[in-house]
């Protein structure tokens, strides 16, 4: 009868005077349920160490963002009138080919130069470099520059006589005009 003490019960295989204590061969090679703080640890610094590295990637990439947009500026501050010098080699190279041409008359060098002049006035339009020409216009210290003072019997503070057209560049004065003023007439 003691063997049949010791035979093992079939719905769980197990001794019958086990206490439940024991553990089986496969139970003793299960990984744990909980992670040791070592494992914890380790698993901390690895992905410390990768938002290290993304950090310093992102610090690199803003770096070169900046390296590349300082040299743009650069560029464009080197190379900004590169369109405008352009444009104005055409109307060197008219100036040189009515040096250069033989055979010129008053009537031709006239003529030329007029066209000359139209090219440099579309250039001007082109890069809105627009001038300024304030006859019997109120003067603007802003814009004009008054050379002196004319008794006249044009209103006073007015531009009675230019000189020496201004200019603008987009709205800027680059040159302003240089002008005579007229003063009221001494009585």
């Amino acid at each position: 009868m003691q063997d049949e003490h010791q035979a093992t019960t079939p719905a769980t295989g197990a001794d019958p005077q086990s206490t439940g204590n024991e553990q089986s061969g496969d139970e003793l090679n299960a990984p744990e349920s909980v992670p040791s703080p070592e494992t914890l640890l380790k698993q901390a610094e690895l992905t410390a160490q990768e938002h290290h590295d993304a950090w310093l990637r992102a610090k690199a990439d803003a770096d070169n963002i900046r390296k590349r947009a300082q040299a743009d500026i650069a560029n464009a501050h080197k190379y900004a009138i590169e369109n405008f010098s352009i444009e104005l080699l055409a109307v060197k190279d008219s100036l040189e080919a009515a040096l250069t041409a033989s055979k010129v008359t008053a009537e031709s060098l006239k003529s030329g130069v007029e066209l000359t002049l139209k090219q440099l006035n579309s250039v001007f339009e082109k890069f809105r470099v627009i001038e300024i020409d304030p006859l019997e216009q109120k003067f603007d210290p802003h814009r004009h520059q008054a050379i002196n003072t004319v008794e006249s019997d044009a209103e006073p503070n007015s531009v009675v006589q230019v000189f020496q057209k201004g200019y603008l560049l987009n709205d800027r004065v680059i040159r302003p005009a240089m002008v005579a003023v007229a003063k009221a007439k001494a009585s």
